[in-house]
Order: structure tokens, then sequence, then C-alpha cells
């Protein structure tokens, strides 16, 4: 009775401990990240004010990066890719968030291979509206906010026909109407802004 006893307390203690793992590395990241009481909407279509970084008539894309963010990390290579694909037609900028690490801008670009401007300032997530990373944020030419949202559903960014921030891109450069999203691409998950929490 003793051994059966001792036996189920010790399955108890490595099913929770399964549990605390996948809450930590998963299932939390795959909830909506909660919106800020302070947070303030910025609709799609509004005038984004951006002084730090208009040089000519090219969309902008921001990727909103937090190098402590699981979710972060791990569409590095997709953002990557995307730089690659569309470096020429679009500038491409990073906002680094939550740098309590004092990683340097030559890191980052490192770590997304490319010679890309990399911005501290917290205050272009809030022009643009977001307030989790990783996100998506494409502005026209005319410095309209023309898609802010998730690059895929999934985590790695594996699924093609869920790649909202690539469609988003090949919609402006077309000169298409802005495509319509589902839920998944435009509520926000990951972690949440400024600090890596849920």
């Amino acid at each position: 009775m003793k051994k059966k006893l001792l036996l189920g307390l010790w399955f108890s203690l490595i099913l929770a401990a399964i549990s605390v793992l996948f809450w930590k590395n998963e299932f939390q990241y795959s909830l909506p990240t909660p919106i800020p009481k302070d947070y303030h909407a910025v609709a799609m279509g509004s005038k984004i004010d951006l002084k730090c970084c208009t040089a000519d008539q090219k969309p902008i894309f921001f990727h909103f990066f937090n190098p402590e963010c699981p979710c972060s990390r791990f569409n590095v290579p997709h953002v990557s890719e995307l730089i690659k694909k569309y470096g020429d037609r679009v500038n491409f900028k990073i906002v680094v968030i939550n740098n309590e690490k004092s990683v340097s801008i030559e890191e980052i670009q490192k770590k997304f291979g490319a010679k890309i401007p990399v911005y501290f300032d917290q205050q272009i997530a809030k022009s643009c509206g977001v307030f989790s990373t990783p996100q998506a944020v494409l502005i026209d030419g005319s410095q309209n906010l023309y898609f802010r949202g998730n690059y895929n559903k999934t985590r790695y960014c594996t699924d093609a026909e869920t790649n909202y921030a690539q469609q988003a891109i090949d919609s402006l450069l077309s000169h298409t109407n802005a495509p319509s999203f589902d839920a998944l691409a435009l509520r926000a998950y990951g972690c949440s802004l400024p600090k890596c929490t849920k």
C-alpha cells in the first residue's frame, strides 16, 4: 500500500512538472495577450507620425522584437527571409523592446542577418498600437497604417497559408486592397510590453 502511494505521488509530481513546463514554454503563448489598461487603440488606415524614420516613399515595415520573448526568437528566421525577399522595395526596421540585457544594434543586425535600422524606442510601439511581441506593422508610402498583426498562426511560421505579414506586403506592393484577415492575424499573441510577461 505504501509503495503504491509513493508511486502515485511520484507520478503526480512528474505530471505537475510537465504541466508547468508546457504552460511556461507553450500554452501561455497561444493565448491572446491581455490588452493593457492604458492602451490607446490605433485604427487601421490611421496616419502614423514617424519622426524617427521617414526617408522616401517606400513602405515601412516595423518588426517589434523582444530578445527575452520566446515567440520573438522563434520567428527570427521568417523575418530574415522577409527582409531578404522584400528589402529592395520595403524599408525594414527593427524595434527592440525590453532591452534589459543591453543588446547592441550590431547583435540584433547579426541575429537577423541584415544591416537594417534598429531602434530602442517604445514610443514607436505606442504610435503604432503595438502592445506585444513579436508584431509586424506595415505603413504605406503615405504613412498610413496598412497592417498591424501577427506573422503566422504558428509560432514557427511554418504555415504558408497564414503568412499574414507577407500577405500584407504582397497586397500593398501590388496596389490591391488590403486582404481581410481573421482574428488570428490581428489579435495580439506573444509577450506583453514592455517586459516579457503574459
